[in-house]
């Protein structure tokens, strides 16, 4: 190689470095000798109730979480994250079809025997990673209605969330704490005997002579409720709603998280071995840290703050699972994991589990006000962390997120970007989920009993009509009968009200939140 060929050569290779040097997934990929993925494996771990402050990584020290501490080390942590709703079926519903569940009527907290409310052949996020070539599942708590007005839980059990993009599911229909309490797996009852068939009602009993937890507390011999939470008694709980039938395919409440997280495990096992050459999506859904809190045996007495605390150690086990399995896999590095919430905590949410009387001084929403139900800050600032590992360089960011980007930012990722007519209220932030930037949404609609705009540090709450505190919970609902204010830079904690001392700021803000609001 004579002079010029190797100056040509050494200028060539320096425009090459040049052209990769900000991008660490390619110089990781270059000296494992890796190919560089373009399309991960996607693994969002969705807790449900899991507070922003419930987490070691995020302050808590009367509970440790070392596996979700392990992936804020090893990814992204978003101080700034949010659900898009304060309480769990709007959230979910926002997060899968990317748009605000305060546009539709009917995606307020859902009964155990309602329809499904995401109508089949519209675009969801599922819908929009199967099109670019995943295989997509859905493990855990779904509360977003099945079937139709003809629902008969004792046949085949559609739409549902294979109607939705799913080409796998293992799910319970709401929550733990409302019948049916039973798995159905794809479209059917899990273990259903048909001598023994389910019928679920809310509303009025469905035989006035059958115990309930109101009429019967002597037969409450697990946990009793602290409110509500007093109709049918299944394994010792006395659960909202009534049930017959179905005795053979009833859950275990103490098992949950080992049934949840071993469809979980399986899931991505199978498709190592069927699918390898196709990327997949799994969207694990946990019960815990949902009422009635019943943890595993394994777990009881793991903390001082008794069944609340212990769910959450249970949670996180769940989560080092998961790890451990991508490990085992061999696709740990061919894997986003997202770990969020979808909504914040409630301490108290109808049992009489210690919650209250051991809290101590955790701190569940960590330094914000308010929690599940709340329009403050508490009620949708969660956990929210990134990880893939090669891509995602490790650290922390105050980018303003929400779960309701999942669908344009991920649809851009995988080469699926989603239609602006299809996006409804769903941004592409997909610099800010890989760390790339520190820029996310300009502005967000918080979502509670009333909606509260956030618009960089300002934070605007609407007038409502609720009790400052609802009791039985005792939970600050941020609502007044006039608009609220706050700078979350100067306090976080929304602690001083600005409204009177910044009338043009709450004008514009009330001006931009009516113009989002007309927009759909």
């Amino acid at each position: 190689m004579n002079l010029k060929q190797r100056l040509l050569t050494l200028c060539a290779l320096a425009l090459c470095l040049a052209f990769h040097w900000e991008d660490p997934s390619v110089l990781a990929a270059e000296t494992t000798g890796k190919p560089q993925v373009s399309r991960p494996n996607i693994v969002l771990i969705y807790v449900d109730d899991l507070g922003y402050g419930d987490i070691s990584c995020n302050g808590a020290t009367l509970v440790k979480t070392p596996h979700v501490d392990r992936l804020a080390r090893e990814g992204l942590n978003f101080s700034d994250g949010h659900s898009p709703s304060a309480t769990c079926t709007p959230s979910r519903y926002a997060m899968l079809t990317g748009e605000y569940a305060w546009r539709k009527k009917g995606t307020g907290v859902l009964p155990g025997d309602a329809r499904l409310i995401i109508e089949p052949g519209r675009r969801t996020l599922a819908s929009t990673l199967q099109k670019a070539g995943y295989r997509t599942g859905v493990v855990g708590k779904w509360h977003l209605g099945l079937g139709d007005e003809k629902l008969d839980w004792n046949g085949v059990i559609k739409p549902g969330p294979l109607e939705v993009g799913f080409d796998e599911s293992f799910i319970m229909a709401a929550t733990g704490d409302r019948v049916p309490c039973v798995y159905v797996e794809q479209d059917r009852v899990v273990n259903l005997d048909p001598h023994d068939p389910i019928k679920v009602q809310f509303g009025k009993p469905i035989d006035p002579a059958l115990p309930t937890g109101k009429s019967h507390p002597e037969l409450l011999t697990v946990m009793k409720p602290s409110h509500g939470h007093d109709m049918t008694i299944i394994n010792g709980v006395s659960r909202i709603g009534y049930m017959t039938g179905g005795k053979a395919a009833l859950w275990n409440d103490q098992e949950m998280a080992d049934v949840f997280t071993s469809k979980a495990l399986q899931f991505m096992t199978d498709h190592r071995a069927r699918h390898a050459d196709q990327p997949f999506f799994l969207f694990f859904s946990l019960h815990d840290i949902h009422v009635p809190r019943l943890p595993h045996p394994r777990f009881v007495g793991s903390t001082s703050m008794g069944p609340r605390g212990d769910v959450i150690v249970e949670m996180d086990w769940c989560v080092g699972q998961v790890i451990e399995k991508l490990a085992a896999l061999g696709i740990d590095d061919e894997t986003m994991v997202i770990f969020t919430s979808d909504n914040g905590p409630v301490v108290d949410d109808g049992y009489k589990d210690e919650a209250v009387t051991k809290l101590s001084h955790h701190q569940p929403a960590g330094c914000y006000r308010g929690g599940k139900y709340s329009a403050y800050e508490g009620g949708t600032r969660v956990p929210f962390i990134v990880r893939w590992p090669g891509r995602i360089q490790p650290g922390t960011s105050k980018a303003l997120m929400c779960q309701i980007d999942f669908m344009a930012s991920l649809g851009k990722l995988v080469g699926q970007p989603v239609p602006p007519q299809e996006a409804y209220d769903s941004l592409d932030v997909l610099p800010a989920l890989l760390g790339e930037s520190q820029a996310g949404r300009e502005q967000l609609v918080e979502h509670s009993g009333v909606l509260g705009l956030r618009a960089g540090s300002w934070k605007l709450i609407e007038p409502g009509k609720a009790p400052p505190v609802f009791q039985q919970t005792n939970t600050e609902t941020g609502q007044l009968p006039r608009p609220r204010l706050f700078h979350l830079e100067d306090d976080p904690g929304e602690t001083r009200d600005l409204a009177e001392n910044q009338p043009e700021k709450v004008k514009e803000l009330q001006a931009l939140l009516e113009k989002i609001k007309g927009n759909n």
